[in-house]
């Protein structure tokens, strides 16, 4: 009869793996939140700022943007930026949300941004976020 060792032994070897590496895996996709996080209230004045609102992002501060600036120039820019910005904070897994129709505010990854689900009535104005 041939020998087999030890059935449970292997199998036991291979959950402690399973679970060593599952563990380091959690370790790297963890965002680890900065000692000091800033509420930044920015103008978008040209395409070329997206790249510093994605560098504060990353760096864990909160934007508020105000599109106002760029809007004045071309709204096809601000649609531009806006969906860009929206696709880069979706990438890193943080939030972003129209504050009224000038302004938006982006978070990084450990802040969301509260929404209320309540339908409104007739006479109350609705939240923009």
């Amino acid at each position: 009869m041939p020998r087999m060792g030890n059935p449970i032994g292997k199998v036991m070897t291979r959950i402690k793996k399973t679970e060593k590496a599952g563990a380091e895996r959690a370790q790297e996709a963890q965002v680890s939140t900065p000692s000091q996080v800033y509420l930044k209230a920015l103008p978008l004045r040209d395409l070329e700022d997206v790249a510093m609102v994605k560098r504060e992002v990353k760096s864990g501060n909160i934007l508020i943007l105000k599109v106002s600036p760029l809007a004045k120039k071309s709204v096809d820019d601000v649609k531009r930026a806006v969906s860009e910005l929206l696709e880069f904070t979706q990438l890193v897994g943080g939030d972003i949300a129209r504050l009224g129709e000038e302004r938006v505010v982006i978070t990084p990854s450990f802040i969301r941004i509260w929404r209320e689900r309540t339908v409104a009535s007739k006479g109350a104005l609705p939240t923009a976020a």
